[in-house]
């Protein structure tokens, strides 16, 4: 089995999750200042795409590019067609990146459609045909697979992740919701637990996700789980500096000042490709809480570029 850097990483390590349309290059850059995980993913990118004519419109994405500072980084496929994960994967191993993930577990409707996602926990057997293809054409570097415990119930758990067990992944990343459940109800880490259980004499690493609010709250579960790694997304949203150990609470300035270094980010990649109206979900990392921070959102809300972030904050 390639482990490549997972077989590295003091346990229990910390990742920032891959969420669309947020982490970014620019975002990955502030959260490394911030306070660096353990390990970067970037959101996920189509098999489809990147073996199309339009695949340099994909590659020139700022999701893709990649910086020192993001290191170790994984970059993540999507898709149902084997020979398309091999080509992509080929394509990807050459840029970089140090790890390759599949997504067996998005339960977005339009991705379920096209028979990827979570749909694979439904088909394992293609499942398994497509960790085979990318390991393949990744070459040197290790192959993940982020999943579900069960499409429709957690009883699935054994038999699925047996079955991807068999391909010998580095690691496997288990969200502890169904696929119908997408986001709603609560995340099981006790059927996260059950798949340390399944796991166990392979030497594929199990990463706990879902539910986490903090490094604290990471610690704990990965003790009660046993899980090598803990996943963190959504709460990031909120803060920023929240794989920083051992670190007070950043000032109102800091948080600023912090804010004003993302949006010249954003704007210096995202130049002629994107309006700078998208930034303003990233708003709520860094103005909440204080003394006129709702006021301070409406008029950073109006801003057309850095400089106008710039002239408010001043």
């Amino acid at each position: 089995m390639n482990q490549g850097f997972w077989g590295k990483i003091k346990k229990p390590f910390f990742i920032l999750a891959p969420m669309m349309d947020v982490t970014d290059s620019p975002f990955r850059q502030i959260v490394a200042k911030c306070g660096k995980p353990d390990v970067f993913y970037t959101w996920f990118v189509s098999v489809d795409g990147l073996c199309s004519e339009g695949k340099n419109n994909i590659l020139d994405r700022p999701n893709l590019f990649l910086t020192e500072k993001e290191k170790p980084i994984v970059v993540q496929l999507f898709g149902k067609d084997p020979e398309k994960f091999f080509e992509s994967a080929k394509i990807l191993s050459k840029m970089g990146f140090d790890g390759i993930d599949i997504n067996m577990g998005c339960p977005d409707k339009d991705i379920l459609k096209q028979g990827a996602g979570a749909e694979l926990i439904r088909n394992p057997d293609l499942a398994r045909e497509i960790i085979r293809e990318t390991k393949k054409g990744a070459g040197k570097i290790p192959v993940s697979v982020k999943t579900r415990i069960g499409y429709f119930k957690k009883s699935e758990i054994k038999k699925w992740i047996s079955e991807i067990l068999k391909e010998k992944p580095a690691a496997i990343c288990v969200h502890g919701r169904t696929a119908k459940q997408g986001y709603g109800g609560k995340s099981d880490w006790k059927a996260i637990s059950e798949v340390v259980e399944i796991a166990k004499g392979s030497k594929t690493l199990i990463i706990g996700n879902g539910d986490v609010e903090s490094i604290e709250d990471g610690e704990i579960k990965a003790r009660e789980s046993e899980v090598s790694g803990i996943m963190i997304g959504r709460a990031i949203l909120g803060n920023p500096w929240m794989f920083k150990r051992n670190k007070k609470e950043p000032s109102e300035k800091e948080k600023l000042a912090m804010l004003v270094k993302h949006a010249i980010l954003f704007e210096r990649y995202y130049k002629d490709k994107k309006s700078f109206g998208n930034f303003r979900k990233y708003l709520k990392c860094y103005i909440s809480g204080f003394q006129g921070s709702k006021e301070l959102r409406m008029k950073l809300m109006e801003a057309k570029n850095a400089k106008e972030i710039k002239k408010i904050i001043k």
